[in-house]
């Protein structure tokens, strides 16, 4: 049924106060950084407004110009230094100002790690309450040279008529483009500094997508692209690659593939003997000299005992249970993604480990009724993503495990699953940061937990 409008005369009106003025980008603003975020960036407070500022430190006077605003956060970026902190250096790459990808190199690397240690450590104060019985020395590598993996972005310039090659900006689409990266590998830096030639050469460029390097027992190159190349384009990245030393890997609709189907790409885990097959697409650790200094102290930490029966969540591709397999009677690894089970078992095959067995499970959810931990587990390691593993750790007592280890890179995320494992009678024993990405504000730590 139909109503009519009554006329009562009564207007809408605001329910009070007026909507600030959107701060504009561009805009510049001086500012007086109070600390610095857990993303690395400082953290200034002006006209009511939160301000994150990126290449900025702590105490510092400086002026910043706006990338984004919404509400009452701004997202910045240094423009100039009035001021300087005392910790300030001058970054060492020439890309630092525009490229978005190594944002804390304006600080020395002992400043980078207390800066980690100083987040990892509030997170756990602030979310579980807790701090460890012992803090570990963080693990290091080199501040460069260390990344064997990198995803170089690729796009066909319409207006311009030309392909940009680099990395993204802070806070943007934009390209930066570069031929030299100082965090990649020697391999890998060697390649950089003549791909963009080889990619603008082509006949077709419109039709790449991105590139990836990788070097581990080889170096390869995998070029998606989003149509045919071309005969002669493809000829010419073989060129290429041969004349670098590298692999070529194509992905076109389906999984990436060889150009030549006898190669052979993964990486060594030395200390046991071990090496891993990778195909790109897959998760593999970026810093090697870090990874397996990670697996040492996780297999130190966990201490198995060659009667023991160990549990290995987020498995991947092996990396930390083949390691284990060395030590322990047996080791069950789980992982979410099938083509990566059985990616691990044939890596156990290949390595001739025959005490470890490879599963399926939704890690996103309870454990509960999974056949293959009825016989419980003397311990436990977990390398979970981002998302850290709340699901799976409120029912790890029930498993019977005494010690677990827990491999984070997202301390908000292990701080929440720690306040679910000290509630079910876990100690946090000792923890530590893992330096796998220096010159960036990313945390990776490990914790170990004991029962009782």
């Amino acid at each position: 049924m139909s109503r009519k409008k009554s006329n009562t005369g009564l207007r809408f009106q605001p329910a009070g106060g007026n909507r600030a003025a959107q701060v504009p980008v561009g805009k510049k603003q001086r500012l007086l950084i109070e600390r610095v975020a857990g993303d690395g960036r400082g953290i200034a407070f002006s006209e009511g407004r939160t301000w994150f500022v990126s290449g900025a430190l702590g105490g510092e006077d400086v002026e910043a110009r706006v990338l984004a605003a919404r509400g009452k956060v701004v997202e910045a970026r240094l423009e100039r230094v009035f001021q300087a902190s005392a910790e300030r250096r001058e970054a060492p790459c020439r890309h630092y100002a525009r490229c978005g990808g190594c944002n804390l190199q304006h600080l020395p690397h002992d400043g980078q790690l207390a800066l980690k240690q100083r987040l990892l450590a509030e997170q756990l104060q602030r979310v579980a309450g807790v701090q460890p019985e012992e803090w570990a020395v963080p693990l290091c590598g080199p501040e460069f040279g260390y990344r064997r993996r990198a995803r170089v972005a690729v796009r066909w310039d319409t207006k311009a008529r030309q392909l940009e090659v680099g990395f993204r900006a802070e806070a943007s689409q934009d390209i930066v483009a570069i031929d030299d990266c100082a965090v990649l590998v020697q391999p890998l830096q060697a390649i950089m500094r003549h791909l963009p030639t080889v990619l603008r050469s082509l006949s077709k460029p419109q039709v790449l997508g991105h590139v990836e390097l990788f070097s581990g027992t080889a170096e390869a190159v995998m070029v998606r692209h989003v149509a045919p190349l071309p005969s002669e384009d493809l000829a010419r990245l073989e060129a290429f690659c041969r004349e670098a030393g590298a692999q070529l890997w194509l992905q076109g609709e389906g999984e990436p593939a060889p150009v030549d189907a006898a190669a052979q790409l993964g990486f060594a885990l030395e200390p046991w003997g071990l090496e891993l097959a990778w195909r790109p697409g897959d998760f593999v650790q970026v810093n090697a000299q870090v990874n397996t200094s990670m697996i040492q102290q996780a297999l130190a930490w966990l201490a198995p005992q060659a009667h023991e029966r160990v549990l290995d969540l987020f498995c991947g591709l092996g990396n930390f249970a083949l390691p284990l397999a060395r030590q322990a009677r047996e080791v069950v690894a789980v992982e979410g993604v099938q083509a990566m089970v059985s990616r691990a078992e044939a890596n156990a095959h290949a390595n001739n480990v025959h005490n470890a067995r490879f599963f399926q499970a939704d890690l996103s959810q309870p454990l509960a009724g999974a056949g293959w931990g009825a016989e419980g587990f003397s311990a436990v390691l977990l390398d979970p993503p981002r998302d850290g593993a709340f699901e799976v750790v409120q029912g790890l007592a029930r498993l019977g495990a005494k010690r677990l280890v827990y491999v984070s890179c997202n301390p908000a995320t292990l701080a929440r699953d720690t306040q679910v494992l000290v509630g079910q009678g876990y100690r946090l024993k000792r923890a530590g940061i893992l330096d796998m990405f220096p010159q960036t504000a990313h945390v990776e730590a490990m914790a170990l937990f004991e029962a009782g």
